[in-house]
């Protein structure tokens, strides 16, 4: 039932939400918002002075009077789930303010709620004249959120009673820990990327929190792993890597990736050395590192390489328009080009699913629609490899695993099957 209410309520929420607001919406990321974070602090002009905002207890808290009053759906169906509760070891326990436990709903009945505070702040100003005086900028993901200023007592006079002001009436409210006001020569932390102005430029590179987590992280799952084959290390290893490295690459990364490396070397190093207390360092090395492409001390296994993070190449992450909407025909034009980069980069390095999404113009045959990093994909072989088929480009197809298999069940039990080769 939340699914379908959501199919009506997501477009408006697309439509209403504020421009530079990042979490939990359609085609935008952390990499946009970041990226805005960088244009409005980057230019020499730019402001020097940024709230940090952080709101207690987000989800837990909204007002379900102001959900019931202000978001435009089916009231009655609304309060039910707001007041429905949740059961946990047997018991049902009450909700008095929140967004269901869970619920697919909660992350856009959220930003409703949020929205609206980036037109507040622009009510402050009584002219244009004295808005671009004042450097007021709002970039918000989810429940965290910058705004940047011209000096730190507008951000403690002005803006911070305006933003208090603006959760209460929606029965939330400020952490007093998380909440700060930081000059940006000082630094600031915002979704796992340290943003400072050094007299070189602005530098946004990951926090040392998040590279610790992230250390930390690979040192357990290899502590876990004492008495395993290499090959299960590699595969355990590599999506933790792979994803922690796309998802900051697209900043200021060399030095915090070349660090990283070494740390995890050193980690692997001490794995392989407890593993075989007995052995010499020479064999140690010979048996779990190898020379790859010039590069020593790669740590493989069979035809397994751990991935390195220094060989994750940066890329300049494009933000998106603030004023694109997924749901505007008029917009699908941008939203594929888009889609077309960002696949690009998922199949760097596998050349023929990239020549494959490309010639089907990123289309299932099965259903005509996108296939996306989201909806997955499956290589299919329209000549089956039991029947001799070949592994050729002439023989090969993307389908989405559905339509896959629900190829193969029509084929196998249906008439005709699919007909899907036009």
């Amino acid at each position: 039932m939340q699914a379908l209410h959501l199919l009506a309520l997501d477009p408006v929420a697309e439509t209403v939400g504020d421009s530079h607001s990042y979490g939990f919406r359609r085609e935008r990321s952390t990499a946009d918002a970041i990226v805005q974070v960088r244009n409005v602090l980057g230019r020499q002009a730019s402001p020097k002075w940024v709230l940090e905002g952080d709101i207690k207890g987000c989800f837990d808290n909204i007002s379900h009077d102001w959900l019931i009053s202000n978001v435009c759906m089916d009231k009655g169906v609304l309060r039910k789930w707001l007041k429905s509760g949740f059961i946990e070891t047997g018991k049902l326990f009450l909700t008095k303010a929140g967004t269901p436990q869970g619920g697919i709903i909660s992350p856009v009945l959220a930003n409703l709620a949020l929205d609206g505070l980036q037109s507040e702040l622009t009510s402050l100003f009584r002219t244009v004249r004295d808005a671009r005086a004042a450097k007021v900028n709002l970039v918000r993901y989810a429940d965290d959120f910058v705004i940047t200023g011209s000096s730190k007592e507008f951000l403690e006079n002005e803006v911070r009673p305006l933003v208090v002001e603006f959760l209460a009436a929606r029965g939330l409210v400020l952490s007093e820990k998380k909440t700060k006001i930081t000059h940006v020569t000082e630094g600031f932390d915002f979704l796992g990327w340290n943003v400072r102005l050094f007299a070189e430029g602005l530098l946004v590179r990951p926090a040392k929190k998040n590279v610790k987590a992230f250390l930390d992280k690979i040192r357990v799952l290899l502590k876990s792993m004492k008495a395993v084959a290499p090959g299960t290390v590699i595969d355990e290893l590599t999506p933790v890597i792979r994803g922690w490295a796309n998802y900051h690459r697209s900043q200021n990364t060399t030095r915090t990736f070349a660090k990283c490396d070494h740390q995890i070397w050193q980690a692997l190093w001490r794995w392989a050395c407890r593993r075989h207390p007995t052995k010499g360092k020479r064999w140690i090395k010979q048996r779990y590192f190898r020379c790859v492409k010039g590069r020593q001390w790669r740590f493989a296994d069979k035809d397994k390489l751990l991935p390195v993070l220094d060989g994750y190449r940066k890329y300049v992450h494009i933000k998106i328009n603030g004023a694109a909407n997924p749901y505007d025909p008029k917009d699908d034009a941008y939203f594929s080009k888009r889609l077309a980069q960002r696949m690009g980069r998922t199949l760097e390095g596998r050349y023929k699913l990239r020549w494959l999404w490309w010639w089907q113009e990123g289309r299932c045959p099965v259903c005509e629609q996108k296939i996306t990093r989201e909806t997955g994909w499956h290589l299919h072989h329209i000549v089956k490899r039991s029947e001799r088929g070949s592994d050729e480009l002439t023989n090969l197809m993307l389908l989405h695993p559905n339509c896959h298999m629900q190829h193969h069940i029509n084929e196998k039990y249906g008439p005709a099957g699919i007909s899907m080769y036009k």
